[in-house]
């Protein structure tokens, strides 16, 4: 995988996920504006565009990961960060469609399903993501410091 492909796919997952979360506690954690409102704070419509624009961007990008980067890697047999890499692949499929079907759902049972389903699997994606990203450093780090002592 190229370095401009890796920072793009850190970048978009980043917004990404930095927008759903963001979201989502403005949405269900705050007090609308008023009593009248559904906006429960100002910069809640640009949360969740911003969230909208990043979604497609990142599985596009994802697409490409698993290509250049998933698919490669498990063909040759590398097992460094294989399962987290890989519990990342099984995780998009529920999170990307949970997060279509709440965009078309009317029925308000269904939708309470999609969310939990989303905010479930979007928020260990994210978490995911970064032991992914910083846990093998921290393991290495670990080790030299338990060597040096």
């Amino acid at each position: 995988m190229s370095r401009g492909l890796a920072w793009s796919i850190h970048l978009a997952t980043g917004a990404l996920s930095l927008t759903g979360l963001v979201w989502a506690w403005m949405r269900y954690l705050l007090e609308p504006v008023d009593e009248f409102s559904i906006v429960h704070h100002p910069a809640e419509p640009e949360m969740r565009i911003g969230h909208l624009l990043a979604a497609p961007l990142a599985l596009f990008l994802w697409g490409l990961v698993w290509r250049s980067h998933v698919w490669a890697r498990w063909r040759v047999g590398v097992q460094q960060r294989r399962r987290t890499g890989f519990l990342l692949m099984v995780l998009v499929l529920p999170m990307v469609a949970s997060g279509y079907l709440l965009q078309v759902t009317d029925d308000e049972s269904w939708r309470l399903v999609w969310t939990w389903l989303h905010a479930a699997t979007g928020t260990a994606f994210a978490l995911l993501y970064l032991v992914h990203q910083f846990g093998p450093r921290l393991v290495r780090r670990d080790a030299r410091g338990a060597a040096g002592a």
